[in-house]
């Protein structure tokens, strides 16, 4: 693997197979201390419920240390450099978990830190939710590969790396989105070359009905995301027509899974109740995200010093 892992295209194929064989192992139980004596630092620009507490509890359960560092203590890039922020944590610990704003400031992290960089949200991307998101999938489905992903709402981090996640893995990626809301074409891109190899189909629409239809997974997000809160109001006119409910379910496969990276606004993006009807795996998906992270941290920074 790469020394960090800023989007889910900095995995291949063998290696995002591996990371959830090895999950689903420590999700059984098996979870050594493998990372006794190391810490993570959880540096977070951004709140977060799921990325912090799984983070957390993923060191903790392999025997390690996390470290959380909140905007008003570090203040990247404004009461410190960026650049000086990585090199001194990089005589700290043994690996950076970064919530960011902007992917710029995680790729800066990357390049001036000499111990692995996480990212665990920016602007571009959200790659440990989009594989933890396989991993459930995988779960419940024995399989990836030919299964259908159809991704209603925005064209944000969590569809940008989900689209190149199901590109990745063979998986059919389906996108649907008010017009203006749309995948950025350079992840479009990315994605089609990825799924060239992998024999996936990737198709975009305005159409939520025709993303849905026979698929085998329905997803969706919050249609304002963090630091998008003044077009909140705009954002929900522009979505009004684009809400998971039971209706647009009912054009899925019949035994389709409904999932959601959460915070959920219920009467929005999705209707009341559905994260408890009976085809939703959303807290599944949560809970993922720890079994998940274990596997990943524990093969980062496990790696002998000399790799580093």
């Amino acid at each position: 693997m790469n020394k960090d892992l800023l989007s889910v295209s900095d995995l291949d194929p063998e290696e995002i197979s591996s990371l959830m064989e090895q999950a689903l192992v420590m999700k059984r139980g098996d979870t050594p201390y493998v990372l006794a004596g190391k810490a993570l630092a959880l540096l977070f620009e951004k709140p977060s419920l799921r990325t912090k507490v799984s983070f957390d509890m993923a060191m903790y359960q392999l025997g390690g240390h996390a470290i959380y560092l909140s905007p008003q203590e570090v203040g990247l890039g404004q009461r410190e450099p960026v650049a000086d922020v990585a090199c001194v944590l990089s005589r700290y610990v043994d690996g950076i978990c970064a919530r960011v704003f902007s992917h710029q400031t995680l790729l800066s992290l990357a390049e001036h830190s000499s111990v692995p960089v996480v990212n665990a949200l920016s602007d571009w991307e959200h790659p440990c939710q989009a594989l933890a998101d396989l991993l459930t999938i995988y779960e419940i489905k024995g399989k990836l590969a030919g299964l259908t992903l159809a991704f209603i709402g925005d064209g944000n981090n969590v569809a940008n790396s989900l689209l190149l996640a199901s590109s990745l893995v063979g998986m059919n990626f389906r996108f649907a989105s008010p017009p203006g809301y749309e995948i950025r074409a350079e992840v479009l891109s990315q994605g089609r070359g990825f799924a060239a190899h992998s024999g996936s189909q990737i198709q975009i629409s305005n159409e939520s009905h025709k993303a849905v239809e026979n698929a085998d997974v329905v997803y969706t997000d919050a249609w304002a995301s963090m630091g998008q809160e003044g077009e909140a109001a705009k954002r929900r006119l522009d979505f009004s027509g684009y809400q998971v409910n039971a209706e647009l379910l009912s054009s899925a496969r019949e035994d389709a899974l409904f999932m959601h990276c959460l915070p959920a606004h219920h009467g929005e993006e999705i209707s009341e109740e559905l994260l408890d009807d009976a085809r939703s795996v959303v807290f599944d998906q949560a809970e993922n995200r720890l079994h998940l992270q274990k596997a990943l941290l524990a093969k980062l920074l496990r790696r002998p010093i000399q790799e580093q």
